[in-house]
């Protein structure tokens, strides 16, 4: 049964959240997508162990110059500068295969779980995807999927740098001299407070900017897709100043937060230079004192240095954590829900043959985002195997919910409906709508050819039968005429086909289908006299030997059908054939076929 209650509000792909242990576990679950490839991933860790070892030998290695000048060293500068080089060549190389592994396993493990995740979306029950809009779930395959590659292919590792860094180098610095090392870390926490207020405050404005370029990116969504409307009202300039008027303040917001990021960096740079001035004055009292040499004076310095960048980054490595466990969070909202069916065992599916009677048995229903509003209120009616049906009456009555009940896009609350008997929930979803095809009022083509539209209705048909399809449906009469014929491309939702063409082409989806239970949902009401006679042809092909449910407003479609149900509020008000309905005094089906006639006598 579908869940009653409603979905609660989705948080912002973008909201400011803290680091939380529950955050994190979440993200550490995901990490099991590394399994695979944990051998790839275990020496690209190791080269990064290495690679930053080789940093950290840098400041020693040009210490032991200055012991050299010194006179305290047993080796020669050439000696020395030579080894240097050796250890920036192992750098590089190390670097390089440390880039490559993780880039590798980041890319097959985002891959899998982009896979996963747009797995589950395509096997959720509609009820769930109609309370999403198509971009957020978009965005949970590619930005927030983006965010976790980020962490694999370079957070991680500088994350493990700078903690080695300032481990490894205050070590060093203890050891150097604990007296400096504690005068120096005495000056870091002015750093580590300005890197986390730096942080947070640099998330608000990154949250701002993202919401005003996804209000921008709203505006070029609704402008394109409606832009006949656009065109037709002559409003050019008032989507392009909406559009304008975002993009300020994107620009605004943006150059905000240039000028706070430049004033943090200003004071960075002073603090950290400042802190190094202070080393410098510190340490030249204690090589005065006698207490350490020059060299190593110069070797704390470049490791004062390292460790004040490597602290001056957490801000912004915190942020960059913090965006990985929203995205992971949102990722696995995603995967944790229920799917409608398992997809291992809808391949493997096959429609069981049915003979194709159905009966609705007091079916009461509501949608889930409206559990209170009762769409349907005890429908009743039977069809017996290759009868043809049609459900006629106002806007809302309730006529395509009874079709979405039928194929389980919902499922009813109380009553039943049998197919041969049978209720619909012992069938699987994928052997029940195996057996049954849908022509809508609004055909939605995909993107490719003719052909592949075609053989959407039968993954493994030949060629002959996409053509007998095609011929049958009376398709052949427009795709002879196009230069590629099959291979003509149909552009994004068909658009590059007329009404009537775009219809024929579903028409002979379904007929390659070859369904038991046909569905024509207003299959004609958007078209024009002749391609609604073409079609009419190709439906009427279509319809033969099936149990056929029609949905229609225009009247004229529906009389050769072998009974009409006219529903009204959620109810049966009247049923009986054409001319029955017709005769009865004051009948809603009467008054219906006598506004069509005024209106068509008007226009």
């Amino acid at each position: 049964m579908a869940k009653s209650e409603t979905t609660p509000e989705q948080p912002s792909p973008f909201a400011v959240r803290k680091i939380s242990w529950q955050g994190l576990k979440t993200t550490l679950d995901l990490l099991k997508y590394l399994r695979p490839y944990r051998i790839t991933f275990f020496i690209g860790l190791v080269f990064l162990a290495l690679s930053t070892a080789t940093s950290l030998a840098f400041p020693k290695l040009v210490g032991s110059i200055i012991e050299v000048i010194e006179g305290k060293s047993p080796y020669t500068i050439n000696q020395i500068t030579l080894f240097l080089f050796f250890v920036l060549i192992c750098q590089a190389v190390f670097s390089y295969f440390r880039v490559y592994l993780f880039t590798k396993v980041s890319e097959l493990a985002m891959t899998n779980i982009r896979s996963d995740v747009f797995t589950k979306i395509i096997t959720l029950p509609i009820a769930f995807l109609e309370q999403r809009r198509v971009g957020e779930l978009t965005s949970r395959i590619t930005s927030d999927v983006s965010q976790l590659q980020g962490l694999l292919s370079f957070t991680l590792a500088e994350v493990f740098r700078q903690v080695a860094t300032l481990v490894v180098g205050v070590s060093i610095l203890f050891y150097t001299s604990w007296k400096l090392t504690l005068f120096m870390l005495a000056t870091f926490p002015v750093l580590v407070i300005a890197s986390v207020f730096f942080g947070r405050h640099q998330r608000r404005l990154s949250k701002k900017v993202q919401d005003e370029l996804a209000a921008a990116n709203v505006v070029v969504e609704e402008t394109l897709q409606s832009v006949n409307v656009v065109k037709a009202f002559t409003n050019e300039p008032l989507e392009v100043n909406r559009y304008q008027q975002i993009l300020k303040k994107v620009v605004d917001l943006s150059l905000y937060a240039a000028a706070f990021r430049g004033g943090f960096v200003s004071f960075i740079i002073f603090a950290l230079f400042g802190g190094i001035v202070g080393v410098v004055w510190y340490g030249a009292g204690l090589v005065q004192a006698g207490e350490f040499g020059l060299s190593d004076l110069f070797t704390f310095i470049l490791y004062t240095t390292f460790i004040g960048a490597s602290i001056s980054g957490m801000g912004d490595l915190y942020a960059q954590i913090n965006r990985v466990i929203g995205a992971s969070e949102r990722i696995f909202e995603i995967l944790e829900e229920e799917p409608e069916l398992d997809l291992e065992t809808a391949k493997n599916a096959s429609a069981s043959p049915i003979e194709g009677s159905i009966a609705y048995q007091d079916v009461h229903f509501s949608y889930p985002s409206r559990p209170d509003l009762a769409v349907l209120k005890g429908i009743s009616f039977q069809i017996q195997a290759g009868e043809k049906i049609a459900l006629v009456g106002y806007s809302g009555a309730g006529k395509s919910t009874i079709i979405q009940l039928l194929m389980r896009f919902y499922d009813y609350q109380t009553g039943n409906i049998l197919v041969d008997g049978k209720s619909l929930n012992e069938y699987g979803l994928t052997e029940l709508r195996k057996n049954i095809a849908i022509v809508p009022q609004e055909v939605m083509l995909f993107g490719g050819t003719i052909y592949e539209n075609i053989a959407y209705g039968k993954a493994n048909a030949t060629r002959e039968e996409i053509h007998d399809a095609a011929r049958r449906a009376h398709a052949r009469e427009f795709i002879d005429t196009f230069p590629e014929k099959f291979e003509t491309v149909v552009g994004e939702r068909g658009i590059k086909l007329s009404g009537g063409q775009r219809q024929r082409i579903a028409i002979a989806r379904a007929i390659l289908k070859d369904p038991k239970i046909l569905i024509l949902d207003e299959a004609t009401s958007s078209l024009d006299a002749e391609s609604e006679k073409l079609v009419q042809i190709a439906l009427d092909e279509l319809m033969k030997n099936r149990t056929t449910i029609v949905i229609a407003h225009r009247l004229a479609t529906i009389r050769k059908v072998d009974m009409i149900y006219v529903i009204r509020e959620g109810r049966i008000a009247e049923s009986g054939t054409h001319q029955q309905l017709t005769v009865m005094n004051n009948g809603l089906y009467a008054n219906l076929i006598k506004l069509q006639f005024e209106t068509a006598e008007s226009n």
